[in-house]
């Protein structure tokens, strides 16, 4: 059986999925790293940040005049990511221990700064190979080098190419959750795009979408990741049903028959 969205896209009945990648900046965190570490160029950095985000200008154009900016300190890169942990979006530990609890692959995928975002990857209880980002290296002080300009993730269309690698040993099907037009661009590698707008709320890459969370939560991830069924641990089912709350009442047709338990 199929179901239309609103915006005439046709989707399947959801089944239960094997892998869940994350944005990083504004869907796991609150926060935007290259924002944190603009100082004084903070409204021209947050200036280039949004057009590339809104997918006015590609992303190649403005990242490397934003480190160029910024040059980060290695030191710095280690507290942004002690920030970005402190300022997790509602939920988003708790569903992404749900997914692992679950055996369901869990993963990063960012545009930010590799040394900021690992620190928040191992928090959250990920591998190293589980994190992407861009990578940076450093003097023997400590002070901004260079950043890794062959990473897919510093252009237009790299979060694309990096999914179809990496689709080649994720178990499936694949959700995509991001907030931003780079996140968006991954749409037609993933099985599912899911445009997270509690932090930022962006009309392109929400039109694009598959669905769309508006929570500020992330529990309706894990409930569209199980296929709206019974976690195998009791004490993730509030969280599930708390997602299955927050969702908009028009995605829940993706959802097959609920055969869910009661704690």
């Amino acid at each position: 059986m199929v179901v239309q969205s609103a915006e005439g896209r046709v989707l399947r009945r959801l089944r239960r999925f094997g892998t869940v990648v994350f944005d990083c900046d504004a869907t796991l965190s609150a926060v935007e790293g290259i924002d944190i570490l603009a100082r004084r160029h903070a409204q021209q950095i947050e200036q280039l940040t949004d057009a590339a985000m809104r997918g006015e200008v590609p992303l190649e154009r403005v990242y490397g005049r934003r480190l160029e900016l910024v040059r980060p300190e290695r030191e710095q890169l280690g507290a942004l990511g002690q920030r970005y942990i402190a300022e997790l979006v509602p939920d988003a530990a708790e569903v992404v221990r749900a997914l692992r609890a679950e055996r369901i692959e869990v993963r990063i995928m960012s545009g930010g700064l590799r040394p900021a975002v690992l620190v928040l990857g191992q928090a959250l209880g990920l591998a190293a190979h589980q994190v992407a980002a861009v990578d940076l290296s450093f003097d023997a002080d400590g002070h901004y080098r260079s950043f890794d300009e062959a990473s897919p993730l510093t252009r237009a269309g790299g979060k694309r190419e990096l999914l179809n690698i990496w689709r080649q040993e994720l178990k499936g099907p694949v959700m995509f959750v991001g907030d931003g037009a780079t996140d968006l661009e991954a749409r037609d590698v993933a099985d599912l795009f899911v445009a997270y707008a509690g932090v930022v709320a962006r009309s392109a890459v929400m039109a694009g979408a598959d669905v769309v969370v508006r929570s500020s939560s992330l529990a309706p991830v894990l409930a569209l990741a199980l296929a709206g069924q019974t976690p195998r641990l009791p004490e993730h089912r509030a969280l599930l049903e708390k997602g299955l709350h927050l969702l908009d009442d028009e995605y829940h047709a993706y959802l097959p028959k609920p055969e869910r338990a009661h704690a």
